[in-house]
């Protein structure tokens, strides 16, 4: 029993790889014969796992998004990043909670040397006290009702406060973004009541149901929503900046996680994981180099400049990572 609890763990782990595995080359991973990939196939189904079968000569199968949560498997480097992950990059929302709570589940069932590993980097980790600006919770179902009604085009009711001292006043929009910036999250919408575009920080919004009727998208003044914002802003705080390089990225991530690592960058949300970031530097190099950080796949929406840095760097990388030399002790 032990042998194929483990067989099964060692399969699951190939299938995570979000690749087609053929059942030759699964048999052959596993040194295991093609009739126990297909049984095996079939106890992971049993136990919640989405695996499809690839159609094709070889045939093949995948592991697909389910409606459950199965149980998942990571590896060492995978379970040490996600527990990182999960106390820095809920700031600024009330998922919080639930990150602490995830952490602690992660952390009970890591092996002691991944606990101890964990902990250290809890202890050593310098976190910079938030500004007085930056202590506002986001509600994170507000976040997900906001997102909803971008992409589904819809118009939109809410209550709107401009300060903490202010009353409510009734809005209706077409919401048409949802972007951080500067450690705010902000609805970027035409305000039918104005006909106007306006901005509205989010934490300020108690949006009303129901929705009303979907509405055709308007173009944006200055053409794209980094323009727009920071024409907004400039000169409020006098800390805009003008990057000599500015690009524009879509990353594999949600939008949540990243805002909190942007700077000054302007992070939109376009869907649960992935959102479109545009970071400003003053090198195209340096700013290939600050996207990488994210450790994501990114497609790069332009300027050409961008594109061919990443090349170099590319370039570098790979050459580095070919690169050996003779072992040197400590300097003396």
């Amino acid at each position: 029993m032990h042998k194929t609890s483990s067989r099964l763990l060692a399969l699951l782990s190939l299938l995570q790889t979000h690749r087609d595995w053929s059942g030759e080359d699964l048999a052959e991973r596993l040194d295991i014969t093609s009739r126990t990939v297909r049984r095996d196939i079939d106890r992971l189904r049993e136990l919640g796992y989405p695996i499809t079968t690839v159609k094709g000569p070889a045939g093949g199968y995948r592991l697909e998004a389910g409606t459950t949560l199965p149980p998942l498997l990571f590896d060492d480097g995978q379970a040490v990043a996600l527990a990182v992950a999960l106390q820095t990059a809920a700031a600024g929302t009330t998922v919080a909670e639930d990150a602490s709570r995830a952490l602690a589940t992660l952390r009970q069932v890591m092996p002691p040397r991944l606990r101890h590993h964990i902990d250290l980097l809890r202890a050593t980790t310098a976190v910079q006290p938030p500004a007085a600006h930056d202590t506002l919770q986001v509600a994170a179902q507000v976040l997900m009702d906001l997102s909803r009604v971008i992409h589904a085009r819809e118009e939109l009711r809410f209550d709107y406060a401009p300060s903490s001292s202010t009353a409510d006043h009734p809005r209706r929009v077409q919401p048409h973004h949802l972007v951080t910036w500067r450690h705010h999250w902000y609805l970027v919408a035409w305000d039918l009541h104005r006909e106007d575009w306006r901005t509205f920080r989010v934490d300020r919004i108690r949006p009303r149901t129901p929705t009303g009727p979907r509405f055709t998208p308007r173009e944006l003044p200055g053409g794209n929503v980094s323009t727009f914002i920071t024409s907004r802003f400039r000169g409020n705080d006098g800390t805009t900046i003008d990057w000599p390089c500015q690009g524009e990225v879509i990353l594999r991530l949600p939008a949540a996680n990243v805002a909190p690592f942007a700077q000054d960058g302007i992070v939109e949300e376009l869907g649960p994981r992935h959102c479109r970031l545009i970071l400003g530097s003053w090198s195209w190099t340096g700013l290939a180099a600050a996207i990488g950080r994210f450790d994501t796949d990114i497609e790069v929406i332009g300027p050409p400049q961008l594109a061919t840095a990443f090349g170099d760097l590319a370039a570098r990388y790979a050459h580095a990572a070919r690169t050996t030399g003779p072992e040197t002790g400590p300097a003396r």
